[in-house]
């Protein structure tokens, strides 16, 4: 079979199938091989490593993960290119293909089948709509995971690397950064894909924490509170604690932790470190409270 990075040959197999792109999939086929290196290069695959890939498409990236890695677990949703993968991936006997929505699969399960229970590195070009659950998914559900290597918009990308102050820091930014070190490796042009997408992309490697930066009491809690400040950007960070709905403290409460903290009355949400909503939370926690959830964006 021939290589797949090649546009001609990505081409030839769309009309010998008649595949038909699925918006709602979000489907965008990489056919440039320098971005191909620079991604395997990036996730550091070794013959060592099982690599978990996510939406192989036709198999493009697939074929190139087969040749650098012991073993490729490929999932893929649309049950229309299961026959395509079946073809173009024949020629390697270290994948198992998975026909399946990547968030019903037990990640965990996975990696203790073929790389047992050691972390394993995944490999993707995210569909932009589901780009957050994906990787959040990935890292709350505790799945041995030693690094994530993924094609994402290059919005998105910039928001998971920003520090306080930024327009881009957010919600994101500080959930990705306590569980890995984000390194944008590549931007990524829309002429390097069929069909070409209509905003530029970016390849992100997101390198595990062994521990997290900062140790909080409640991690959940945390969340919540970074999830309330960033809701309502606008508004002080007191005003916007103080108006969520799955946060039970009064406004006397969430005054008294930021003065606790020797911040300002009006200091804003966006302004924080991961360090300073560490230390909000551990605050708060002293609070009787009856907040519940668990679910950090």
């Amino acid at each position: 079979m021939p290589t797949l990075g090649n546009p001609q040959h990505t081409i030839e197999i769309i009309q010998k199938y008649k595949f038909t792109f699925q918006k709602k999939f979000g489907q965008n086929f990489l056919i440039d091989t320098h971005v191909l290196d620079k991604i395997i290069l990036a996730a550091g695959v070794t013959k060592e490593d099982m690599v978990l890939e996510i939406g192989p498409g036709i198999g493009t990236m697939t074929q190139y993960l087969a040749e650098a890695a012991g073993r490729v677990a490929a999932v893929e949703i649309d049950g229309s290119l299961i026959p395509i993968l079946k073809e173009t991936l024949a020629d390697y006997d270290n994948i198992t293909l998975i026909h399946d929505d990547i968030l019903k699969v037990d990640i965990r399960a996975l990696a203790e089948k073929y790389n047992g229970g050691r972390p394993i590195k995944v490999v993707a070009n995210l569909p932009y709509y589901i780009t957050t659950p994906i990787i959040m998914g990935l890292f709350e559900n505790n799945v041995p995971v030693d690094n994530i290597t993924v094609m994402v918009q290059k919005e998105v990308a910039d928001r998971m690397q920003e520090g306080p102050g930024s327009k881009d820091y957010g919600a994101l930014s500080l959930a990705v950064q306590y569980y890995a070190e984000p390194y944008i490796v590549a931007n990524v042009p829309p002429n390097c894909f069929i069909p070409r997408p209509r905003v530029g992309s970016a390849v992100i490697r997101l390198t595990r924490h062994p521990v997290p930066p900062v140790q909080v009491k409640d991690p959940a809690l945390m969340f919540r509170l970074i999830r309330a400040s960033f809701n309502q950007r606008r508004k002080t960070l007191q005003n916007g604690l103080n108006n969520s709905p799955e946060l039970p403290y009064s406004k006397e409460q969430i005054a008294s932790a930021i003065r606790q903290m020797d911040l300002a009355p009006a200091v804003r949400g966006e302004t924080l470190t991961l360090e300073q909503f560490a230390r909000l939370a551990d605050l708060l926690t002293a609070v009787p409270q009856e907040a519940s959830g668990t679910d950090p964006l």
